[in-house]
């Protein structure tokens, strides 16, 4: 089976906190173990809503790369890179912008609702409106397999397929395409190129998954076959020209069940959160003052955990049996609220101490954080720049 490539992004928001933790970079740890990974700091992304407030995006993005360092992101395993860096993400964006019909990104669900959200800002912009396009080349550019996103993310994905797909179409019709594909058979062998023929039947004749997918892997395992004769094939496969952009799939990201200190989503925006660098002692505060269900008015007052945004909070970081002590305390009245939310204190601080001690150590070698940076641009730039060579023959624009 051929290595799934994953590539994802956030935009520089500064220091992260517990809800981006437990939302996403947990994921991004695990990912890297199982994939070719690339995660990179959108800082493009970040001018689409903040164009007229630039000045804090460095600083945001040296604080979120340490913080991911520090969450156990490693650049042995995956590649850390910021976007503007790659400028060959803006030249696809400007390439795809040419063929993408408007209809499409005015469709696209998070458009109106970010414009009601941000309302108080001026988002009638060209760049905002072609953001989800951006974002497509972002992908794009590194022929991601999967990309990991939320629920509110999948119609990104699925533009995202769109634009690959009609870009296939408008350029992957390269003259003599069916006997260039033939050749590239031969290439495989006998036995190989009469499997290949064999799986290329089953899949188009009876729509064979199963077949499509041991065509991919025969394909991919070939060391002897170039770059552009591996697309010819997958895109004979397909019935289609030659597959220039892959079409990525997304991969569903578990639901973050991290709530903020007021029982809302955690946000920096609801001023609620709890930060991977938070000092134990303000952790202790934060938590000790958290609403606790209404009914529990005094001690010896029945509560209900379901009513309490600290129970949220001890369905992520309790074990069982810390569970069933809250369930059995707050309805019994036997345990007060200091005393429920003294676990959940401890775990979260037993949890942040090895990231913070990391941070500390990043943030005293900032050379060591600008070179793990800048060798990640040099490996996504190589890839971006493979891409942007097919991608500009295909277009008729790769003459000197």
């Amino acid at each position: 089976m051929a290595i799934e490539r994953v590539v994802s992004g956030m935009r520089p928001t500064g220091g992260l906190h517990l809800g981006h933790y437990n939302g996403v970079l947990k994921n991004w740890v695990s990912l890297q173990h199982e994939s070719e990974c690339l995660f990179f700091v959108a800082d493009w992304h970040a001018l689409t809503t903040h164009y007229d407030d630039p000045q804090i995006i460095e600083q945001n993005v040296w604080d979120m790369v340490i913080d991911w360092l520090a969450a156990g992101i490693d650049p042995a395993l995956a590649t850390i890179f910021v976007q503007s860096k790659v400028p060959e993400h803006a030249e696809l964006h400007t390439l795809l912008s040419m063929i993408t019909p408007l209809g499409w990104l005015e469709r696209v669900p998070t458009y109106k609702d970010q414009q009601e959200k941000l309302s108080s800002k001026d988002l009638s912009t060209y760049g905002f409106l072609g953001y989800p396009l951006l974002q497509s080349a972002d992908i794009l550019i590194y022929k991601a397999t999967q990309v990991p996103v939320g629920e509110d993310q999948v119609p990104h994905i699925e533009f995202t397929r769109e634009v690959a797909r009609r870009f296939n179409h408008l350029y992957g019709k390269e003259p003599g395409f069916e006997e260039r594909a033939e050749e590239a058979i031969k290439k495989l062998g006998s036995k190989r190129g009469q499997l290949y023929r064999e799986l290329r039947n089953a899949y188009q004749e009876e729509g064979d998954e199963q077949a499509l997918e041991a065509a991919q892997s025969l394909i991919e395992e070939q060391q002897n076959l170039s770059l552009g004769d591996k697309e010819r094939l997958l895109g004979f496969l397909e019935g289609g020209g030659k597959m220039i952009l892959l079409e990525p799939e997304y991969k569903l990201t578990p639901a973050s069940k991290m709530v903020g200190l007021d029982g809302q989503k955690m946000s920096k925006s609801y001023n609620n959160t709890i930060s991977l660098r938070e000092a134990p002692e303000a952790i202790d505060k934060k938590i000790r003052t958290m609403p606790t269900d209404p009914a529990r008015i005094r001690r010896n007052d029945p509560g209900d955990p379901k009513n309490c945004p600290v129970w949220q909070i001890h369905q992520v970081y309790s074990d069982e049996k810390t569970q069933e002590w809250v369930q059995n305390g707050c309805k019994g009245a036997e345990i007060g609220c200091i005393e429920c939310k003294q676990p959940v204190i401890d775990s979260i601080q037993k949890e942040l101490k090895p990231m913070q001690e990391k941070a500390n150590f990043y943030l005293e070698s900032p050379d060591l954080v600008k070179s793990v940076v800048a060798e990640g641009c040099e490996k996504a730039r190589k890839l971006a720049r493979d891409t942007m060579r097919e991608v500009r023959e295909s277009m008729g624009i790769n003459f000197s």
